[in-house]
């Protein structure tokens, strides 16, 4: 007979986290290095939204601190004076999940769902933090959460009742923002504990990082997940969160020398390479612009019986699809024929760090 004293924990089915890369592993953009910059990504997914410049350091694993156990990586961000927030001031981090990945939840309806969201975090400074689920606008929820002990790892959990009201994303529009504060004047900041019709990025009285000199601000194991119960982090292996990071923004970058950047295509016309590929996964939306780094001289040209030269300048965009690019190079040193594959290359070494990449973000 079965021994039925012992009963098997259910294994946990589908996508539990509704965040991507929130355990900080996944860098496309910067590769480790440290920015002061505002409204830009930090790790992948993750966005540094400010009103004021200048008062923020961002980093993957900022302050080479050990991370909790079970994580490699965190994301860092350290105060770079002593700020005063005015009433119009905010400064966050947060990531907005796709609509598809939160339909589920019926938020905007009288069914909504609860939501638990947990998290790694750790500071030179103790007290009560801020930060907030919203759509960005119109609707936001803020919440605190406690740091009794500096410079420590803390493991937070907070349970937060379904939005009733409000318009949620429910395909690959945007569908909640789930942000962080590192200090928020009067204007974006409300009763914390309870849903408003206001654009709130944090809740009245939270502690300001900002307003440190030199305080930091880690946080890592970041979960938001049907439910009023915080469950084990969700780990997923390295390349599918890749790929999964590469659904919003996909880079190509090769590594130091003379290596291959780009091929496919062969569309030619004269000294024009109209050179086409496929995205590694299909992209939320069709990207409508190119992100490149360098000048024509990092970049090579060359068609298989035709030979090689130097671009006349950095590859442009020309089209994409959700799954696929195209791009154009020019080469005063190559007539290019049609029916030829060609590739592009950065040229060594002062091509190593030249980069072409897409973005299809919220």
């Amino acid at each position: 007979f079965p021994d039925n004293s012992v009963q098997a924990t259910a294994p946990k089915v589908g996508m539990v986290n509704r965040l991507i890369n929130s355990d900080m592993r996944i860098d496309q953009r910067n590769a480790g290095a440290s920015a002061t910059a505002i409204n830009v990504y930090t790790v992948d997914r993750w966005h540094y939204q400010a009103s004021q410049a200048s008062k923020v350091t961002w980093q993957q694993n900022a302050g080479a601190v050990t991370p909790p156990v079970g994580f490699t990586d965190y994301l860092g961000l350290t105060s770079s004076s002593a700020y005063s927030v005015l009433a119009g001031d905010y400064f966050r981090f947060y990531q907005v999940i796709e609509g598809y990945n939160i339909a589920d939840l019926g938020w905007g309806t009288a069914s909504a769902k609860a939501i638990t969201l947990s998290f790694q975090v750790y500071s030179s400074l103790t007290g009560t933090f801020g930060g907030s689920l919203s759509t960005g606008g119109a609707q936001s929820y803020p919440f605190t959460y406690s740091i009794p002990t500096a410079n420590t790892w803390t493991t937070i959990s907070l349970t937060i009742a379904g939005a009733t009201g409000g318009t949620w994303g429910s395909t690959n529009n945007a569908g909640i923002y789930v942000g962080f504060s590192l200090g928020a004047g009067a204007t974006f900041s409300g009763t914390a504990g309870a849903w408003a019709s206001a654009n709130y990025v944090s809740a009245t009285g939270a502690t300001s990082v900002v307003g440190t000199s030199g305080a930091t601000f880690y946080v890592t194991g970041v979960q938001l997940e049907k439910g009023s119960t915080a469950t084990d982090f969700e780990y997923v292996d390295y390349g599918r969160q890749l790929q999964m990071c590469q659904r919003y923004y996909y880079r190509i970058f090769p590594a130091a020398g003379n290596k291959l950047l780009l091929s496919a295509g062969s569309f030619f016309t004269g000294s024009a390479s109209s050179l086409s590929g496929n995205f590694p996964v299909s992209m939320r939306v069709a990207p409508s612009a190119l992100e490149q780094s360098g000048t024509a001289g990092n970049y090579l040209v060359n068609q298989a019986g035709f030979g090689g030269a130097a671009c006349t300048s950095v590859p442009i965009f020309a089209a994409s699809t959700v799954d696929s690019f195209q791009v154009v190079g020019t080469s005063t040193g190559l007539t290019f024929s049609a029916g030829y594959p060609s590739t592009f290359y950065t040229s060594s070494p002062t091509g190593a760090n030249a980069f072409l990449g897409w973005s299809a973000e919220l």
